[in-house]
């Protein structure tokens, strides 16, 4: 890193940062109930289509071989440049992970502005590529637009054996839910946005944001399990409720359980909410339960927006000390049981968060 490239504060160039900067679930179900969305289900190689809202898509092109696809991109959630293209590419990369897949090649899109020296595009594309390296994947090139807001991500395809495609379908009464990241990332990037917190601050989630959920995936095909997601922008409300609402069960969540990052109860309290958290709260809020008397900051918290997040796995309840063990074994970041699946009853909510143990 060079040190002219340290006075760059990429935050401040763009109004929200990393996965909070996502249209608002909400803002995105109005827009897709006016199209004609005709998903091809009479393609017997189409695997996984958007009609579940899963990680990534998934094409059969032989018998043993199926292609993984997907993209994301966003702005920047922290100031160094390299640190940036890192993010961004673990970002993308977890949906192919999500789907049980190994990562193939990438593309990455980048919306530059013409208002900074060369030197820190060039730091984010090799934050990016190296990380990509680091999959085990190929860079093949991109695509570059100009921009006000910097913006930047890949376009990742990867592969899989048809018969071993996890999906956010597949969770079952009796599983038990395990999440391989602690959450926090959009509460902590606020902060930091609005100078309340210090880059040291952020080193717990910088780490998380910019691991890999190889390790978390590898375990999760070796063990086996029924369902799988990554956990980002809608927060773990609202990537849960699409495993539910695609498993159609009862997810139940232990919130004395979850990983949470250090200081990040603490920041909520003094109202440093991304756009994004009030979003993915509006939305998804209706599907969700709260038992017995939960705080406004851990109500806030499960909807915060999250960036790289971790792997929510629904894993058969006789396998899910062994997936533990594999997923330590592996060194995954703070892998815990954070609660339960459940049949799901006519006129029940999809979420039930709850503090201390089950009655």
């Amino acid at each position: 890193m060079k040190e002219e490239n340290n006075k760059v504060r990429l935050t401040t160039m763009s109004t929200k940062a990393g996965c909070a900067a996502k249209f608002g679930p909400g803002n995105l179900a109005k827009v897709m109930a006016h199209m004609n969305l005709q998903e091809r289900k009479d393609d017997p190689n189409l695997i996984v289509g958007f009609g579940t809202c899963d990680d990534a898509g998934v094409y059969k092109i032989a018998p043993d071989y199926a292609l993984i696809q997907t993209v994301d991109f966003f702005t920047p959630i922290v100031d160094d440049p390299y640190t940036f293209g890192a993010i961004a590419a673990t970002n993308a990369l977890s949906d192919v992970y999500a789907m049980g897949g190994t990562p193939l090649t990438a593309l990455n899109i980048c919306c530059f502005s013409t208002g900074l020296e060369p030197e820190v595009y060039a730091e984010i594309l090799q934050g990016g590529l190296d990380k990509v390296t680091e999959a085990g994947a190929v860079v093949l090139g991109g695509h570059t637009v100009t921009d006000n807001e910097i913006k930047f991500g890949v376009s990742v395809t990867g592969y899989v054996h048809p018969d071993k495609v996890l999906t956010n379908g597949g969770a079952k009464p009796g599983d038990v839910l395990i999440l391989t990241k602690p959450i926090g990332t959009g509460v902590i990037s606020t902060a930091f946005k609005n100078n309340i917190i210090d880059e040291a601050q952020m080193a717990e989630s910088i780490t998380s944001m910019s691991t890999l959920n190889k390790a978390a995936s590898e375990a999760a095909q070796k063990i086996g399990v029924n369902a799988c997601t990554d956990v980002t922008g809608f927060g773990l409300s609202g990537h849960s409720y699409e495993v539910a609402a695609a498993s159609n069960v009862n997810i139940r969540i232990n919130l004395s359980e979850l990983p949470v990052m250090e200081g990040v109860l603490e920041l909520i309290e003094k109202d440093c909410i991304p756009g994004g958290g009030y979003n993915n709260r509006n939305h998804y809020e209706k599907w969700v339960e709260f038992e017995g008397d939960v705080s406004e900051t851990k109500k806030s918290l499960v909807f915060d927006p999250q960036t790289s997040g971790g792997l929510l796995i629904s894993v058969p309840k006789e396998k899910a000390e062994a997936l533990v063990e594999e997923l330590t074994k592996r060194k995954t970041l703070r892998s815990q049981i954070i609660g339960e699946v459940l049949p799901k009853a006519e006129g029940d909510k999809y979420i039930t968060y709850y503090e201390g143990k089950a009655e």
